[in-house]
């Protein structure tokens, strides 16, 4: 389904890179409380290094939290994954050049969208990407609010659980 987001929409002769082992970890934690941080290693991506267009895709089940419980209250309460069960980012890397790639990472912005939890929204985020031995390496950071998903946190943890989600996301992208 993925690699159809991308191919629907670009040139099928384009080099497409890809992976299905990235990582994407997000961390909610508030100070003198419980560590709110979950990880999840086996994201798929795609790229098309012509065009810039990039696509990823997390099964939100996917994501492990050091305490079983959290990880059900997450996707039971607030997820709510049996109904929503993916989040997908798609978009294109502005003024990307894979020609000017080399081991050292230069900085772009991912201009598109993020959908989650049923709702969609715009993103401009920053990445940054490296070429290494034929791979690419694409790193980004950033925040997001789960009130801007409509993900409602009960008043009872609410203290508990920061405002804004920070995440950071990984990826080695290979020839396929």
């Amino acid at each position: 389904m993925l690699i159809c987001i991308l191919c629907g929409s670009s040139n099928l002769s384009a080099q497409k890179l890809a992976t299905k082992s990235g990582v994407i970890t997000f961390e909610a934690s508030v100070a003198s409380f419980e560590e709110v941080k979950a990880t999840h290693s086996n994201v798929s991506a795609i790229l098309n290094t012509e065009t810039g267009e990039f696509a990823s895709l997390a099964l939100v089940n996917g994501f492990r939290f050091k305490v079983a419980l959290m990880e059900e209250h997450f996707n039971e309460n607030y997820m709510e994954s049996s109904v929503y069960p993916k989040t997908i980012v798609k978009g294109k890397i502005q003024d990307f050049d894979a020609g000017l790639l080399q081991d050292q990472f230069t900085e772009y912005m991912l201009k598109g969208t993020i959908e989650m939890h049923g709702k969609t929204n715009q993103i401009l985020v920053p990445v940054r990407i490296k070429k290494m031995d034929g791979d690419y390496v694409l790193e980004t950071n950033f925040e997001l609010s789960p009130a801007d998903f409509e993900i409602e946190i009960p008043s009872v943890v609410a203290s508990k659980i920061a405002q804004t989600v920070n995440v950071t996301a990984m990826y080695t992208l290979k020839s396929k």
